[in-house]
């Protein structure tokens, strides 16, 4: 079947349902439903999760993704089919002032540094994110906070009868897909909510994804890049850039921070060949030069990065909106460095300095203190987020108040999913030389009965656990192949009883988060206080052993990483609040 072909029947399709639209168009530019929003008498926020996951099973997207690589336009052009149907256009995106950041690591703070230097100036912000950790409804925010479960309900099922109705047997004309059907909701809540501006976080790559259905942002932002999604983005940098750098709008401003040559370069002739003004980001030191240190509220070095490109990204937005107070420009000529412009050097403001102190992104850098026990939370996926994760961490170790008596252990909660490298991430995590390692599933427990927003129907129990049980076998082989420290590389940073010798790390899977959470805190986290343990729980020698190491360490040290579900599912049972 021809290209031409293959986008006629969904061409037709979006026709038919703009002409449907168009006799309630004035109510759809202005953000309105086109259909009257029916009531859904008894229909509580689980039952529209529960309806959301459904779509789940639509997810041949990722499959649709690999197949249309070299084609991104047939899935925007299926976007544009979705939104239509949705009761909106594609015009009446331009009216959220939209910020839109995409990049492999750190993307997700960046958006969240933006939302908070912005909202310090007053505005009421529009944050899209993915994934979400505890709740789905933390995807879609309003002034920084997850929209309400009652906000979140009357939302989600006007849109979803919408797109009921408006579909056939066609594989052209189906429901949309788990992300896309999110994506599709945050644009009707932000117009509907009217909101300033959106900070909008790209899903999967940039070119292909679904929120690039936006076609006027106000401007947009690259974080750092590094290989992950490969199957779906390419296996080299120089091809995530440009998958990445397919956000790039003509005469739309961008920025980016400081890249390795090759990808930096790409980006640099993507924005070139669409005239898209590109500016890369000078480090926050220059932007401290002269006034006081800049205090950021998330932790680890890697942050100041993102930090940097959310300052440029808010005074971009405030510049284009003519707003003042935006910051003095320290440097009056503009220069250039590896061939590119470089952006702004300024003067923070008090604004954007509250706001980047007081921000918040839960899972990233997070650490909770309770009783004997600490847990770091970090959703570090990729071996550059890894290797960030890792220096963080030991950081934070060197910093602890060390206990004046008794012995203190270092814990590894690790899983990773998809198609990325585990064995990689490990190897990365082996410098921490951790007494224990503990694989399981991103369930919380072994059954998601009655918690829909956890739920996952793309992959089985058994799945899961053999790939925990091949993730425990890496570490095994890593741990047999260490030989000790590399020459000039410190030993562990913890006191006696850690002798700096290399050691053998004992590991364990379970079959849930809860199961680990429970071996690990050994009742002394005083607010995960479940019920007893299955019987036979600890049965296995090292967890038996492990229990009574755990019962009397002074100290407990907890690394969360390698999933951002994974943190999701800890965060839950470690801050029930999460879950209300």
């Amino acid at each position: 079947m021809s290209q031409a072909r293959r986008h006629l029947r969904p061409a037709l399709f979006l026709a038919a349902v703009s002409a449907r639209v168009a006799t309630t168009g004035v109510a759809a530019r202005r953000g309105l439903s086109a259909w009257p929003a029916p009531q859904e008498p008894g229909m509580e926020y689980q039952d529209a999760v529960r309806a959301l996951n459904t779509l789940q099973t639509n997810a041949g997207y990722l499959e649709q993704v690999k197949r249309q690589r070299g084609d991104p336009q047939a899935q925007l052009e299926a976007m544009k089919l979705y939104l239509a149907r949705s009761g909106l256009q594609v015009e009446d995106l331009d009216q959220l002032n939209i910020i839109h950041v995409t990049g492999t690591k750190g993307k997700g703070s960046t958006c969240a540094f933006t939302e908070r230097i912005l909202r310090s100036y007053g505005l009421k912000t529009g944050f899209f994110s993915s994934p979400h950790l505890v709740q789905v409804r933390e995807r879609i925010r309003i002034d920084g906070q997850p929209i309400s479960p009652e906000l979140f309900t009357k939302h989600f099922w006007p849109l979803y009868r919408r797109l009921e109705e408006t579909k056939d047997s066609s594989s052209y004309v189906s429901m949309p897909a788990y992300f896309r059907f999110l994506t599709l909701m945050a644009f009707h809540v932000f117009l509907q909510e009217k909101v300033d501006l959106a900070v909008v976080e790209v899903g999967i790559g940039g070119a292909y994804d679904c929120t690039n259905i936006i076609r006027k942002p106000v401007v947009c932002g690259i974080s750092s890049l590094g290989i992950d999604h490969t199957s779906i983005l390419g296996d080299t940098v120089e091809e995530i850039a440009w998958q990445k750098g397919g956000i790039f709008k003509r005469g739309v401003p961008a920025f980016t921070v400081l890249q390795p040559d090759g990808p930096l370069a790409v980006l640099r002739d993507r924005a070139q060949q669409i005239s898209c003004p590109l500016y890369l980001c000078p480090p926050l030191e220059a932007l401290e030069e002269g006034g006081p240190p800049l205090t950021l509220g998330l932790e680890g070095e890697h942050q100041r990065s993102n930090a940097a490109l959310a300052l440029q990204l808010a005074r971009c937005w405030l510049q284009q909106k003519d707003y003042r107070g935006i910051g003095e420009l320290k440097v009056s000529r503009p220069s250039l460095l590896r061939q590119m412009p470089l952006a702004p050097v300024f003067q923070p403001t008090t604004h954007m300095r509250h706001g980047l102190r007081d921000t918040e992104w839960l899972g990233r850098t997070q650490v909770l203190r309770r009783g004997p026990l600490t847990w770091y939370l970090d959703g570090a996926h990729t071996a550059s987020s890894m290797q960030a994760c890792v220096r963080w961490f030991r950081q934070a170790l060197h910093r602890r108040q060390r206990p004046s008596r008794g012995s203190e252990v270092l814990v590894l909660l690790f899983n990773s999913t998809g198609d990325r490298d585990p064995a990689a991430l490990l190897k990365l995590l082996q410098p921490c030389q951790f007494d224990y390692a503990v694989f399981c599933p991103n369930l919380t427990e072994v059954s998601t009965v009655g918690n829909a927003d956890q739920q996952n129907f793309m992959v089985t129990l058994d799945q899961v656990l053999l790939r925990c049980l091949a993730h425990q076998q890496h570490w095994s082989r890593l741990d047999e192949e260490q030989a000790g420290p590399e020459p000039g590389e410190p030993t562990s940073s913890l006191l006696a009883p850690h002798p700096p010798e290399p050691r053998s790390t004992s590991s364990l899977v379970f079959s849930c988060i809860s199961h680990a959470l429970l071996w690990i805190s050994q009742g002394r986290d005083p607010v995960f206080q479940p019920p007893s343990p299955p019987q036979g729980l600890f049965a296995h020698p090292v967890a038996g052993s492990g229990a009574g190491v755990l019962r009397e360490a002074a100290a407990i040290h907890v690394l969360v990483t390698g999933s951002l579900h994974l943190v999701g599912g800890v965060l839950k049972l470690l801050e029930p609040a999460l879950s209300q």
